[in-house]
């Protein structure tokens, strides 16, 4: 499927599906973290893959959590943020300031990746009665390009065209703002929008 040739309302279905998973993860970080967290997803972009490289700052480093989609609809979920971010998160979970990315800090990501992706995975499954699943989780810290490159071009997903559902938490009055790309094998958002009535 074209990215570039989704419709108005197919848009509209892929938003709202991001904002259900988006409310079911925001409660989800919030018991975890043990305090309220707000998440939505603003906005569903169609974004060329060269404009991505082009307009974020391949050179940015950023950590990214990679997930593996299985069942009816396979592909890959990668959820970025930037790493002053990641390491608030970190101290938070485990109650002390943290400078930089240790195995347990890895770990705790690899549980917000976990959580995130399984919210918005259960969103498309109830929606749709297909059958989707995530992989165990990958964290990676490096520049924005590599991690792309990685996830998207060498396990052969590369396509003209990205869905990007931006992400903002709003956690202690602070916005934090994220990138959550899904990207599906051929077939799988085809199989998502009419499983949902929207060819």
């Amino acid at each position: 499927m074209d990215y570039s040739e989704l419709s108005a309302i197919q848009l509209d279905a892929l938003q709202e599906v991001g904002n259900i998973g988006a409310g079911n993860a925001a409660t989800s970080l919030s018991q975890l973290l043990n305090e309220k967290v707000d998440m939505t997803v603003p906005a569903v972009n169609v974004v060329p893959f060269d404009d991505i490289f082009s307009k974020i700052g391949i050179e940015e480093v950023v950590i990214g959590v990679i997930v593996r989609v299985l069942g009816d609809t396979p592909g890959n979920i990668l959820f970025t943020l930037e790493k002053e971010v990641a390491l608030k998160i970190i101290s938070r979970l485990l109650g002390e300031t943290q400078d930089e990315i240790t195995e347990i800090g890895s770990s705790a990501l690899c549980e917000i990746g976990n959580i995130i992706s399984s919210s918005y995975m259960n969103a498309i499954s109830k929606l749709t009665n297909l059958l989707i699943m995530p992989s165990v989780p990958a964290v990676t810290l490096d520049m924005m390009g590599a991690i792309l490159s990685t996830t998207f071009i060498e396990s052969g997903q590369f396509d003209e065209y990205v869905l990007d559902l931006e992400t903002q938490f709003l956690q202690e009055n602070q916005k934090i703002s994220g990138h959550f790309y899904y990207i599906p094998m051929p077939g799988s958002l085809e199989k998502i929008l009419s499983s949902l009535g929207i060819n």
